[in-house]
């Protein structure tokens, strides 16, 4: 089996989901030809850097990114760093003609991504984005049954991704853990960073996105930046609201905030359509609620559908438990590095690449632009 070795930029949250991908693929896949060696972590604080290389099996540490991307030994790099360094680390790396797999969203806004594809095409290496609920296992189904034309002609498509964890006014903005709130580090709020995966769902299910009105608020407005110590204007986006018009006619809802006390991670969809309705619920993510119109009249209704059941040719589930039984979150990070390995045994592209993320960029980019002006935007 073929060694894939993987230089990792950040060991924050996703810089763990990474590493238990990489750490697990060859276990439950082992129909794969290349295995992901964890060969080096990059980051700036050596002690941390050194901590986490400790717990999670690396090789080595870098400090600086250029070093790890200089590196003879390293075949991949993966980026789990702010949004505002996404682009200078992943043409530098496609220069280097280095295998990327970039955490989402893409760049802080389309220009900055637009030069991103360039470089991996120009270069021509493999690349992928981590949007990674579309390996959840209902959601991949729900992409099945639409392409199976059992929902007919769509009708509406609406999705929320809802936290309340920024709600306190004593919460700081800016440094390693609060970057999100740092519009320089993240570019936007909410908008890129939780409704980026309603709107790569739904592109992924129902298609492109024609045009948007939007409207977004900021709800406290000064926030002591962790870097400064000083109190700041708060620049991203607390909550956003829009509708759209995607191009097979169908009409879009999406909402995201996180100011919804008590929601931690409330993230759903549902898609209406001619003969059939679905719906999906993260906190419930095995389950894939369906409507046929074409059921028996006395026994049509909603039907719950327990996606965990390899017998049934759902997917994922055959390199996972006896069916009945659950997986997580973290395995979504699992069927990414399968996916994105697999496609490399057969010399074909994985999906969503930096091509697919962006066009994520170019619908939040009009999202803001919309909420901005206070005009339809055009896709």
């Amino acid at each position: 089996m073929k060694p894939l070795n993987i230089g990792l930029i950040g060991y924050g949250f996703m810089g763990r989901t990474h590493s238990n991908g990489y750490k697990r693929a060859n276990d439950f896949f082992p129909e794969l030809q290349q295995r992901p060696v964890l060969k080096a972590v990059c980051g700036r604080n050596a002690e941390k850097v050194q901590a986490f290389a400790d717990q999670w099996q690396y090789e080595s540490i870098e400090t600086d990114w250029k070093a790890l991307i200089a590196r003879k030994d390293i075949d991949v790099i993966d980026i789990c760093t702010p949004n505002n360094s996404h682009a200078e680390i992943a043409i530098a790396a496609a220069e280097a003609g280095k295998m990327i797999l970039c955490e989402k969203p893409l760049a802080l806004n389309p220009e900055q991504g637009e030069r991103m594809c360039e470089a991996v095409e120009k270069a021509g290496v493999p690349n992928m984005v981590w949007y990674n609920y579309r390996r959840v296992p209902a959601i991949t189904m729900a992409k099945q049954l639409i392409d199976e034309g059992r929902l007919g002609k769509i009708y509406h498509y609406r999705s929320n991704f809802l936290q309340d964890w920024t709600i306190s006014e004593d919460l700081p903005q800016g440094g390693a853990a609060l970057w999100r709130l740092d519009a320089a580090a993240a570019g936007s709020g909410v908008t890129g960073d939780l409704l980026a995966h309603c709107i790569d769902a739904a592109l992924w299910l129902n298609g492109s996105i024609k045009d948007v009105t939007a409207m977004t608020e900021t709800f406290v407005k000064e926030r002591m930046h962790s870097e400064t110590g000083k109190v700041e204007p708060v620049s991203i986006d607390d909550a956003c609201s829009f509708m759209c018009h995607f191009q097979n006619g169908s009409l879009g809802l999406f909402e995201s905030t996180r100011y919804a006390r008590g929601h931690k991670a409330l993230f759903t969809l549902e898609i209406n359509g001619h003969d059939a309705s679905l719906r999906w619920d993260l906190h419930d993510l095995h389950r894939l609620e369906i409507f046929d119109n074409n059921d028996e009249g006395r026994l049509r209704g909603w039907r719950s559908v327990h996606v965990s059941d390899h017998s049934g040719d759902q997917p994922y589930m055959d390199k996972w438990w006896v069916p009945g039984l659950q997986i997580g979150y973290e395995h979504t990070f699992v069927h990414q590095v399968a996916d994105f390995i697999a496609a490399l045994d057969k010399g074909e592209t994985a999906h969503p690449n930096f091509r697919d993320a962006l066009e994520t960029q170019q619908v939040c980019d009009a999202v803001l632009s919309s909420a901005k002006e206070g005009l339809w935007k055009n896709v």
